[in-house]
């Protein structure tokens, strides 16, 4: 193909679905955009896209080359993660990504790293979405549960986090604490919103906790705190989580098949580089600490 600045256009027009979007991303005239799109299309002698008020639809020819494209755009995205992080220095964007229930842990551990290192520009980003590494889209990644098992990903152990069950000063008030699973009949529970979660507590609750006693469901772990310290039930924190709250009951102490393992997730090609080394170096010796 002789010109990919029209690939490109085309792209940017199926994947937005006007020629003002694509205009706009590409910080070109739309007159231009239009222009391209004709000069591809004669070129290759198809219609790529059907016109209507509402904007541009792919046809069967313009998915084809949507395909093409997006597979190159997602390339180049992966070669400037590499070369982002290609250099000897710590320096320059350093992209970390977590669960937001381990915000607490990592902000902290993070802004130390950034005074040790002045000339790194943290980019912290938290969710449930896996953040694509071997795209670029992130440096370090911290994990929990199930060891990852992405292809060309550096997976390492890190620690387990100790889990126990809680419940509120108000909530024992009310329903007392239960001493066996045969007492669960009588009390309420907080427990997750995806009921295949693999996480090991939650697999025990599923096992152990009717599923009608489950009476509170949340989507993420901050929620479930605050759920707990509601009153709302009983439900599982870490104990760090737990101990920052004094007067919360501690219903079922910490069980080693209810830990929640953390993993250290990094892609091969970035994996030796200066400063991503430099803090997986430095994560592994604040857990050595007992400073994580």
């Amino acid at each position: 193909m002789d010109n990919w600045d029209e690939i490109r256009t085309a792209y940017q027009v199926a994947r937005l679905g006007t020629v003002s979007g694509a205009a706009e991303v590409m910080g070109v005239h739309h007159a231009t955009v239009i222009r391209h799109i004709d000069a591809l299309e004669t070129r290759l002698g198809v219609k790529l896209f059907q016109r209507h008020p509402r904007g541009y639809t792919a046809t069967e020819s313009g998915k084809d080359l949507l395909r093409v494209a997006a597979a190159t755009d997602d390339q180049f995205s992966q070669l400037a993660g590499r070369i982002k992080g290609s250099g000897a220095a710590v320096s320059g964007d350093l992209v970390v990504t977590s669960l937001e229930s381990m915000s607490h842990r990592m902000a902290p551990l993070l802004a130390a790293f950034q005074a040790r290192h002045k000339d790194v520009v943290v980019r912290y980003l938290t969710g449930a979405r896996l953040f694509r590494l071997e795209y670029g889209e992130a440096h370090v990644a911290l994990r929990a549960g199930t060891a990852p098992d992405q292809p060309d990903n550096v997976v390492q152990p890190l620690m387990e986090l100790p889990m126990a069950a809680y419940a509120s000063p108000a909530y024992v008030a009310q329903f007392g604490v239960p001493n066996a699973p045969q007492e669960y009949e009588q009390h309420r529970f907080v427990g997750p919103e995806d009921r295949e979660s693999r996480a090991p507590y939650h697999r025990w609750m599923r096992r152990n906790v009717p599923d009608h006693l489950v009476t509170f469901r949340c989507t993420d772990s901050r929620a479930v705190e605050a759920a707990v310290i509601a009153g709302a039930g009983i439900g599982f924190l870490t104990q760090d989580i737990a101990a920052t709250y004094p007067d919360l009951v501690e219903v079922h102490g910490p069980r080693p098949e209810w830990a929640a393992p953390l993993w250290l997730v990094t892609h091969v090609d970035l994996h030796r580089t200066t400063k991503v080394q430099a803090l997986l170096n430095f994560i592994k010796e604040a857990v050595r600490e007992g400073t994580f």
